[in-house]
């Protein structure tokens, strides 16, 4: 998600990558914006983005972020897996996965245009690792590669300068205590993030919570007050979830933990951790599942897919 200026509204979202139904890997770039109408009701448009240039492979895993400089802004793209080339693909390996190249994409929304970057301290491809940005420069913590189950303990400071000509991306390695995959960060202020979730090993989940403060060049990373725990969330094998804004995250897990099957009922909380006190509160799948209690969408409540990539306004590079 991005907003028009470092410090304000989020206004668009972005979607990239990721497994479609046929378990195949996707590269395509969507922009989605709420836009308002002329009946005063809000317009959620969702737009295919071309690029032109080095166009990143189809993946997840990965990780994408809005910079701005000089009055520009431009989105970063990094890490992730991807299936192994077709020309080196077996009846065995079809579906293997490889980590991307440690590239470093650098996407401009307004023209369309993606430049790929090495940068010498990136040695190694990253999955699954925590991203956040403020202003011109993106903090890459924790992630792992497919040849080990060790989570990374660097900080991958990534800066990008955006002048008249062409741009420059710079690295800084330091040093962190922090060491994860697949944790949930939310923002709850323009300097600040929570860090929640997550494993610290493919068989451990991470039950403790991190705050992030950023400040000119600098990252302070603190461990916070853990939430209470349900049982089921303490002795649940897997979880899963999402950021929902301001403090907000939304926690998934099977709903019977000795059972791995995909088909079966999960259990969702929602934590507030945005608030003065830590709230994780039950939220029944089965209210979700009983379309009679639902209120379907009005004609004014569309959601609009826009073909050639135009919003009202127009506003795409922030």
């Amino acid at each position: 998600s991005f907003s028009d200026s470092p410090t304000g509204e989020v206004s668009q979202y972005l979607i990239h990558g990721g497994k479609t139904p046929n378990n195949e890997l996707s590269q395509k770039l969507y922009v989605m914006s709420i836009v308002a109408s002329a009946n005063r009701k809000s317009l959620l448009c969702c737009s295919e983005k071309d690029l032109a240039g080095d166009i990143p492979e189809a993946r997840y895993g990965h990780s994408m972020n809005v910079v701005h400089s000089r009055g520009k802004s431009a989105v970063v793209l990094f890490g992730g897996r991807s299936y192994i080339p077709i020309n080196q693909r077996t009846t065995e390996n079809w579906n293997s996965v490889t980590d991307c190249q440690p590239l470093v994409y650098l996407i401009d929304l307004q023209f369309g245009c993606s430049t790929a970057y090495t940068i010498k301290e990136l040695q190694d491809g990253l999955s699954f690792h925590i991203s956040v940005s403020r202003n011109d420069t993106v903090y890459i913590i924790g992630g792992h590669t497919l040849e080990s189950d060790l989570r990374s303990s660097n900080i991958y400071r990534i800066k990008v300068d955006l002048p008249l000509g062409s741009p420059a991306v710079t690295c800084t390695v330091l040093k962190s205590c922090l060491s994860v995959s697949s944790a949930i960060v939310t923002r709850t202020c323009p300097d600040e993030f929570l860090i929640v979730g997550g494993y610290e090993s493919d068989s451990q989940k991470r039950m403790t919570c991190n705050k992030v403060s950023i400040s000119n060049d600098t990252i302070d990373i603190q461990e916070v007050e853990t939430p209470e725990w349900t049982g089921d969330v303490k002795h649940s094998k897997t979880w899963f979830g999402a950021d929902m804004g301001q403090g907000v995250v939304l926690f998934g897990i099977p709903g019977d933990n000795k059972n791995n099957n995909s088909d079966g009922n999960f259990f969702f909380y929602l934590l507030n951790l945005g608030g003065e006190e830590d709230v994780l509160q039950s939220c029944s799948q089965g209210s979700l599942e009983e379309q009679e209690d639902s209120v379907p969408l009005e004609d004014s409540e569309e959601f609009t897919f826009c073909a050639d990539g135009t919003f009202y306004g127009d506003v795409y590079n922030e």
